[in-house]
């Protein structure tokens, strides 16, 4: 049986709906509300970047729209004709989280038709299996019909997260860019939670206070959302207070030691069992709150010779019905067939100990 701190549930939180996830299996750890349909704000800038740099590079020098100049609330003050580059706009889009770089580079990337772009963004969604999830607009303001749900920005996060230049610039606490603008991000995690490498931020009066934020620690990150808190002070303090309880449900074990006998095989002609062992050391983030159950297939015997190294099994480590680790088994020594006298020699003594057997 788990002991009491192992088998605690997560900590209670504010947010309406939230999602915390094994960045790398996806593995659900804890959930309130995932697939509710909710508003995201500025979270949207996620996608808006991802779709936008599959059409520009970021080399790209864009003229500013008038309709992108005059977007309001949160913005690096962009006015019409100025030019910028792609770059700039993705870093004010992420950091920032300005309104008016994600609407001029979604105007750029759509080719001047915003709406366009838009029904990319919602066809990338679909491709994605986002299935909770609707863009109206490329800045993530309040807009009618348009939602998603902490199962869908958690995927969304992930997904983003492959993409390097995101991967760089969502880490950023501030950031220069042209015209002298200073960035400063609305992740108040960012140097202050160990580990934390990001995503993003969101909020509207309709969203409340929203983000998705990725924790690291070794061979493991950790995937929180939380969407609709009450402040930004308490989505801070519950974001970090799931971030630490993730995290705490993994270890970092040796699921498969090198040098370990694993399974022994017989040898024959009188020789000590084989041993099979593996032949390289491996290490993952593992649940503290699940027993591994390691699973080998091996050769009962062995026919000689058999040289050090040589395969003959296999050993897999599950942790439930996931898969762990799977490496093969090795002989850990060599061993020569005997030649012809030493086989006589085998045979004659043990048809010795036969004969003997009768008689005691």
């Amino acid at each position: 049986m788990a002991s009491p701190a192992l088998a605690a549930g997560p900590p209670s939180v504010d947010a309406g709906s939230y999602l915390v996830v094994n960045g790398k299996t996806g593995e659900v750890l804890a959930a309130r509300n995932a697939h509710a349909r909710v508003p995201i704000a500025s979270i949207t800038k996620l996608m808006t970047v991802l779709v936008a740099l599959e059409h520009v590079q970021l080399t790209d020098v864009v003229s500013v729209k008038a309709s992108a100049a005059g977007v309001g609330e949160s913005s690096i003050d962009l006015r019409a004709g100025e030019h910028v580059t792609v770059r700039d706009l993705v870093k004010a889009a992420l950091i920032q989280s300005a309104n008016d770089a994600a609407y001029a580079l979604a105007a750029y990337a759509g080719g001047g038709d915003v709406t366009a772009f838009v029904r990319e963004m919602n066809d990338k969604a679909l491709a994605l299996r986002l299935r909770d999830t609707h863009f109206v607009r490329p800045d993530g303001l309040d807009a009618p019909n348009e939602h998603s749900s902490a199962a869908d920005v958690t995927r969304l996060a992930r997904i983003a997260m492959h993409n390097r230049e995101i991967r760089d610039v969502v880490r950023l606490t501030s950031d220069t860019i042209a015209g002298g603008r200073a960035l400063h991000t609305w992740n108040d995690l960012l140097g202050t939670f160990p580990g934390l490498i990001g995503v993003k931020t969101g909020h509207t009066s309709a969203a409340g206070w929203c983000e998705v934020a990725a924790a690291r620690r070794p061979g493991l990150t950790v995937y929180t959302t939380i969407l609709g808190s009450s402040s930004r002070a308490e989505r801070n303090v519950d974001l970090a207070a799931l971030l630490r309880w993730g995290l705490s449900r993994y270890r970092v074990s040796s699921v498969i030691r090198p040098g370990r006998p694993y399974a022994l095989a017989q040898a024959g002609y009188g020789r000590a069992p084989l041993r099979l062992v593996a032949a390289k050391r491996v290490q993952r983030a593992v649940r503290v709150d699940r027993l591994l159950v390691a699973r080998i297939l091996a050769t009962a015997a062995v026919r000689l010779p058999v040289r050090a190294g040589q395969q003959l099994g296999v050993i897999r480590v599950y942790s439930g019905k996931r898969l762990v680790a799977s490496r093969p088994l090795v002989a850990a020594r060599s061993i020569e067939r005997p030649g012809l006298a030493g086989r006589v020699g085998f045979y004659a003594g043990r048809t010795a100990k036969h004969i003997w057997s009768w008689f005691t």
